[in-house]
């Protein structure tokens, strides 16, 4: 997310619908074969699990793959290139992200 603050001056890609998302897959796709991170975060807040977008926007789509997200730690999250679902990750690997600006 700081990285693509201070270089692309954006937000991790927040998804609000699944077309949006099936683009997002595409669009990663066509560049790896890895799981991105967009900009979904899932952390407790006065004792409740949410899930919220970086950039703040609505959180009204959700595409989480079965059993997530993870209620443990605080999580970031990845897109799938290869299902388009959305799994819950910890927040410090490195992986392709997909920045919106």
């Amino acid at each position: 997310q700081a990285y693509c603050q201070r270089v692309y001056r954006g937000h991790l890609a927040s998804v609000h619908s699944a077309s949006r998302n099936e683009q997002l897959q595409k669009l990663a796709r066509t560049y790896t074969r890895l799981a991105v991170w967009i900009g979904a975060v899932t952390s407790r807040t006065a004792g409740q699990w949410e899930s919220r977008w970086e950039d703040s926007s609505a959180w009204n789509y959700a595409n989480w793959a079965p059993t997530f997200p993870h209620h443990i730690v605080s999580t970031c999250t990845t897109l799938s290139t290869r299902d388009g679902l959305w799994r819950s990750r910890i927040c410090f690997q490195l992986r392709p992200f997909i920045c919106q600006y």
